[in-house]
Order: C-alpha cells, then structure tokens, then sequence
C-alpha cells in the first residue's frame, strides 16, 4: 500500500495492538493500526492492511481505565455515544494510550480554536451586532 507524502507526514503512530473482541469469551485479536491526526484505522489483516475500520478522533470521548501489570498495558477508547473498546500493547513498546491521548488533544485543540476563528469571523462579517453591543456597553 503506497501513501503519499502528505498522508505520510500526518502518520503518528503505526505498529500492533491487541484488540479485545465483543463476543463472549472476549479473546484479545492481534490487529495493525495507523494513528494519524485525525482518525485511528484498525486493520483486521496485519499484512494485506484491507478493510480497516477507521475510529476518528471526532468520535473518541476519552481513553479510560490505564492498567498497568507486568507485561502489558490495558485501555479502554470511550465513544462519545459511550461505547468502550477495549485495547492493550505491550509495556515496552511505546504506550498506544499516550499517544492517542496526544493525539486526542491535539485534534480537540484544533477544532476549539478553528471553532473560535470561525465565531469571530462572523461576529466582524455583521458590523450592525458589533455597533448594538457598543451601544449598550456602559
């Protein structure tokens, strides 16, 4: 699978998680995953990297419940319709939980100030609510 260089450079982490199942006897799968800016694509097939399912960052509430035990270390993604996935890697590997909390960050950072900018833009766009709120200000 070839990547350009723009979608390169937005790559923050890739390598294996472990991935716990939603079935009943909730077996841990070994799955490939990518984390770029915006999203974190988990592939089924570590190889082929066909069919991922991509989880943007738009979507993820928070990573909850960090356990740490001797050989791996455990977190859960919320949704923000409150799902849970839960996910663990290795503990000498660097920690997938602290990147894409970063990366959470990071994303919900841009949005808050793109968000800001564009409340701002409209606000000096209508020069008569500026002049109603001048007028009133004591």
């Amino acid at each position: 699978m070839k990547m350009s260089a723009a979608e390169i450079s937005q790559v923050l982490k890739e390598g294996e998680l472990e991935k716990r199942s939603d079935n009943l006897l909730q077996f841990w799968r070994r799955k490939t995953c990518v984390l770029t800016t915006d999203s974190l694509t988990i592939y089924a097939d570590t190889q082929k990297r066909s069919k991922g399912k991509e989880l943007k960052l738009q979507s993820i509430k928070k990573v909850d419940c960090v356990e740490h035990t001797g050989k791996f270390v455990y977190f859960t993604i919320v949704t923000t319709d409150n799902k849970e996935i839960d996910f663990r890697c290795s503990g000498e590997e660097n920690c997938w939980n602290a990147v894409i909390t970063m990366a959470l960050i990071d994303f919900q950072n841009r949005k808050a100030i793109q968000d800001f900018k564009t409340r701002q833009d409209n606000e000096s766009a209508s020069p008569g609510q500026q002049e109603r709120r001048m007028a009133r200000a004591p």
